[in-house]
C-alpha cells in the first residue's frame, strides 16, 4: 500500500460528514480545518426541522466547544468568516430515504461536488428502542450508501461502525465481514426486511392498545434486546451496527468503502489539546461514580482486556484510510484498538482511578473533599447476584410485606428502591458482555495502513493512530481522568 500527502488528499476537497454534532464528527471536522485550511468544504449533516436551528446547533453544539478553542486562538476574529466559508449545514437525517434532504439545490450541489463521505451518524445508546436503533444504525447505513451512489464525483465512503459488532466472542477477533443473514450463534433466519417489519408491527401494536410513550418505549428497548440475543448479540445497538455492515456489504456494488471498527473510544491523546471529552461515555461513567464515592463495588474480570483507544487517534485512521482508498472499488476494514498492540485491563484502570483520587479528590457540593477506597470488584455475575440479595432484595421484600401491613404508607419509599434496583440490574446486563470480554480485535489491517503513513508519507506525525505510542499510566494519570473531571463532572 502506498499513500501520498494526506494533506494534499484532503486540499480542495469537498467532505459530506453525517452526525455532525457527534463527539467523534467534531474532532474529524476541527482537526481537517485545523491542518488543511485549504479543503474546499465540509458539509455537516444534522438533524434539524431548518437552517436556522441547523445554525444555532453548529454554534452551540460544534464549534462553540472547548475542541475549538485552539482554532479560534489562531484564526482569531476571522474565525466566523472562515466557517462560513468552509462548512456549510445540511438539515437532514439519515434515518429517512435521500438523508431526509429537503432543498433540492442543496442536495444536487452536494451530489455534483462531494468527493468524500464519513458516515458518523449513529445511536451508540447500549439500550436504545429498537425501531430507532434500526432507524439510524441500520436502514441509516443503507441511505448512506444509496446517496453515496448518486455522487458523481465520489471517490471513497467511509462507515465508521463499532468492533464489537463481534458480539462476546473470544480470541482473536479479525477483521472480517459481517455477511448478510449470519448470525452469531448460529441460529438461522436472520433477515433483514423482516427484522424491520416486525419492529414497526410491534409499535403499531403497542399504539393500538393505547400504551403510553413512556410504555411503548420501554417496550421497544425490551423488544430489541430480545431481538439481538436471537441471534446471539447482546445488546441492540451492536446488533443494529452489525445488521448495517451487512447492507453495506450485499449492496455496495463497486463502490469504494471503507468500514471503520472502533473499540471503545476515549478523550484525546494529544490534539487539538490532550484530555478533550464530550458526555458520559462508556468507561467514564465507572469514573464519575467512583470520584464522587457513589461506587462502593465493581463487577468484572480484574484480568479481562479492556481495548481503549483516544478519539483523535480514531479520526487519524479515518483520514488516512479516506486517502489509501480512494477510487479504489472494493470493502476493506480497519479495526481501531489496542487489545492486541497494548492491552490494558481492568485492574489497571481500578489503580489508576484509586491513586488519581486519593491524590486529587473530588470536591462536592458541600465543598467537602470526598474519600475514595479500594472498591469491593464481584468476578462474576453469581456473586453480583448473591450481594444484591443480601444487601437490597430480601430488605425489599421485607419493606414490600411492611408497606402492605401498614396500608401502602410506605407505597413510595417501596417504588423508589424498586425502581433503583432494577436500573442497576438492567445496566450491569447490558454492560455484562464487556465487563467479562474475552477477545481481542486484530488489527492487522490498521498496522499495514500505519505502515504506509509512516514508509511513504512525511506526516505519520501529524496523523499519528499506534497506539504502542500511549503510556497508559501516563496517559489515565495526566489526560484522561483529568478530561473527565473537567469536561463530565457536574
Amino acid at each position: 500500500m502506498e499513500l501520498e500527502s494526506l494533506l494534499e488528499f484532503i486540499q480542495n476537497k469537498n467532505i459530506l460528514v453525517t452526525g455532525a454534532t457527534g463527539f467523534l464528527a467534531k474532532i474529524f471536522v476541527e482537526k481537517i480545518l485545523r491542518v488543511q485550511p485549504n479543503v474546499n468544504k465540509l458539509y455537516l449533516l444534522l438533524r434539524a426541522p431548518d437552517t436556522k436551528t441547523a445554525t444555532q446547533r453548529l454554534h452551540n453544539e460544534i464549534i462553540g466547544k472547548d475542541l475549538f478553542r485552539v482554532l479560534r486562538e489562531k484564526w482569531g476574529a476571522r474565525m466566523n468568516s472562515i466557517v462560513s466559508a468552509k462548512l456549510t449545514l445540511v438539515p437532514g437525517d439519515i434515518s429517512k430515504e435521500d438523508l431526509g434532504l429537503q432543498d433540492s439545490d442543496l442536495r444536487e450541489e452536494i451530489l455534483s461536488q462531494v468527493d468524500v463521505i464519513v458516515n458518523l451518524a449513529a445511536t451508540t445508546n447500549f439500550d436504545e428502542r429498537y425501531d430507532v436503533a434500526i432507524g439510524l444504525n441500520t436502514m441509516g447505513a443503507k441511505y448512506v450508501l444509496s446517496f453515496a451512489k448518486l455522487c458523481v464525483k465520489l471517490k471513497v465512503l467511509v462507515h465508521v461502525s463499532t468492533a464489537y459488532v463481534w458480539g462476546e466472542k473470544e480470541g482473536l477477533l479479525l477483521e472480517h465481514p459481517c455477511l448478510m443473514g449470519q448470525s452469531l450463534n448460529g441460529t438461522p433466519g436472520l433477515d433483514i426486511e423482516t427484522e424491520i417489519r416486525i419492529a414497526n408491527e410491534e409499535v403499531r401494536r403497542l399504539r393500538s392498545e393505547h400504551a403510553s410513550e413512556a410504555a411503548i418505549t420501554l417496550a421497544l428497548k425490551d423488544f430489541g434486546l430480545k431481538r439481538a440475543s436471537v441471534y446471539g448479540w447482546p445488546n441492540t445497538y451492536v446488533f443494529t451496527k452489525a445488521m448495517g455492515e451487512m447492507l453495506i456489504g450485499e449492496l455496495r456494488g463497486n463502490l469504494p468503502v471503507v468500514i471503520l471498527r472502533p473499540t471503545i473510544i476515549t478523550s484525546t491523546y494529544k490534539e487539538p489539546f490532550p484530555g478533550w471529552v464530550e458526555g458520559i461515555r462508556t468507561i467514564d461513567s465507572v469514573a464519575v461514580g467512583y470520584g464522587k464515592g457513589k461506587l462502593t463495588f465493581f463487577l468484572c474480570d480484574v484480568d479481562a482486556i479492556v481495548d481503549i483507544v483516544p478519539a483523535d487517534m480514531v479520526v487519524n485512521a479515518i483520514i488516512a484510510a479516506m486517502a489509501a482508498h480512494a477510487n479504489e472499488p472494493g470493502e476493506v476494514i480497519y479495526q481501531v484498538g489496542s487489545s492486541v498492540s497494548n492491552p490494558i485491563t481492568y485492574n489497571d484502570l481500578h489503580d489508576y482511578g484509586f491513586r488519581y483520587f486519593t491524590r486529587k479528590p473530588w470536591i462536592n457540593k458541600d465543598g467537602k473533599p470526598v474519600t475514595v477506597k479500594k472498591v469491593t470488584v464481584m468476578s462474576s455475575m453469581d456473586s453480583f447476584r448473591r450481594y444484591m440479595t443480601l444487601r437490597y432484595l430480601l430488605f425489599l421484600k421485607g419493606l414490600e410485606l411492611v408497606n402492605m401491613a401498614f396500608c401502602q404508607y410506605f407505597e413510595g419509599t417501596y417504588t423508589d428502591l424498586n425502581r433503583k434496583i432494577k436500573f442497576v440490574m438492567r445496566l450491569v446486563e447490558l454492560y455484562r458482555p464487556y465487563l467479562f470480554f474475552k477477545g481481542v480485535f486484530d488489527d492487522m489491517n490498521t498496522e499495514k495502513l500505519r505502515m504506509a503513513v509512516k514508509e511513504t508519507t512525511t506526516e505519520a506525525d501529524m496523523f499519528y493512530f499506534d497506539p504502542k505510542i500511549i503510556d497508559w499510566e501516563d496517559y489515565f494519570m495526566n489526560i484522561h481522568i483529568v478530561g473527565v473531571v473537567k469536561y463530565v463532572f457536574k
